[in-house]
């Protein structure tokens, strides 16, 4: 019997039923919740990180981005909002498409 003790999409128990299978499962806390969206964002960051192909890289980082909105919404924060803050962040210390990857710093 696997374990899993994770965040899941909504409509996995169906699928869990429909192959008539049972399970144990509860609704978490907005506490415990905001800490499994953490979490299972570290699972899909890695599962992009590992992607061998465009479409496994567009699928994991459509799951980052439903765990975006069900995080801001934990939050109480709007996509408008989170948007301001990115580009706050942008203007102050710029994006990441010229692709700078920092090696060291040398003391002066």
């Amino acid at each position: 019997m696997p374990i899993y003790n994770k965040l899941v999409r909504d409509k996995i128990l169906e699928v869990i039923e429909a192959k008539g299978l049972s399970y144990h499962a509860r609704i978490l806390e907005p506490s415990e919740l905001i800490k499994a969206i953490k979490a299972k964002m570290i699972e899909e960051a890695t599962e992009f990180y590992e992607a061998e192909c465009r479409e496994e890289s567009i699928e994991e980082l459509a799951d980052i981005l439903e765990l975006l909105h069900i995080a801001i919404g934990v939050l109480g924060v709007s996509f408008e909002e989170l948007e301001e803050t990115r580009e706050h962040k942008r203007n102050a210390r710029g994006g990441f498409e010229k692709g700078i990857y920092l090696i060291d710093v040398v003391d002066q």
